[in-house]
């Protein structure tokens, strides 16, 4: 049973040295291997519960041997022997729990810490995106705006083109109509030079006829 105990609380004091020294492979497959044994949990609570029995039934067997010493003044040989192979295993027996205990809280803290990390790990990466997201929609609200001011400024020319052009349209139509103009005073002129050589040449006609009649 004491070489039992030794072996079991060597075995505590290497884990729970695994536990505190970072040492990423080793201590990664004993939480591995922790996870394996919580998920036992009735089979480690019957266990535990054993030893404190046996720890329970160690101290009652200490009291009762020295209080039969306290009775007869002094302990036999065979008492000394079995007080102090009982406090032995009651020793070990607490140091086995108290080691168990603690590296069952270590290994529940490390776990949240090892998840917590994650989580931060995960939200750092998750910002960092968001930046990248963020600087990428930055440039297409640059790229954007530059295209809107490129876009407006081929507007304004387009516009003052069409402005141009309208000028010269109206000119042309102004110069088309004072052509018109100039036409129609052209016709007329012509119209009235035409009714003149019409008349010239109705009196010369009559002169002619009246000189032939002399």
């Amino acid at each position: 049973m004491i070489q039992l105990l030794y072996l079991i609380l060597f075995a505590e004091g290497f884990v729970a040295l695994l536990l505190m020294v970072e040492i990423s492979p080793l201590r990664e497959l004993v939480m591995n291997g922790l996870d394996q044994v919580k998920m036992r949990r009735g089979t480690v609570l019957t266990i535990a519960g054993t030893m404190l029995v046996i720890l329970f039934s160690n101290s009652i067997s200490i009291v009762k041997i020295q209080n039969k010493g306290a009775k007869v003044g002094t302990m036999t040989p065979m008492d000394q022997v079995l007080w102090r192979t009982h406090l032995l295993e009651a020793s070990l027996l607490g140091f086995v729990l108290f080691l168990g205990f603690l590296i069952e809280r270590m290994h529940y803290h490390l776990r949240k810490f090892i998840d917590l990390r994650t989580t931060v790990q995960d939200s750092r990466q998750n910002v960092e995106k968001l930046e990248k997201e963020q600087l990428q929609l930055e440039e297409n609200e640059q790229k954007a705006k530059e295209a809107t001011k490129l876009m407006q400024k081929e507007v304004s020319e387009a516009m003052r083109k069409l402005d141009k052009v309208k000028l010269e349209s109206k000119e042309k139509d102004t110069r088309v109509e004072t052509a018109e103009g100039h036409v129609a005073a052209l016709q007329k002129q012509m119209a009235d030079l035409l009714l003149e050589y019409d008349r010239l040449l109705e009196d010369n006609q009559n002169l002619q006829a009246h000189a032939a009649g002399k």
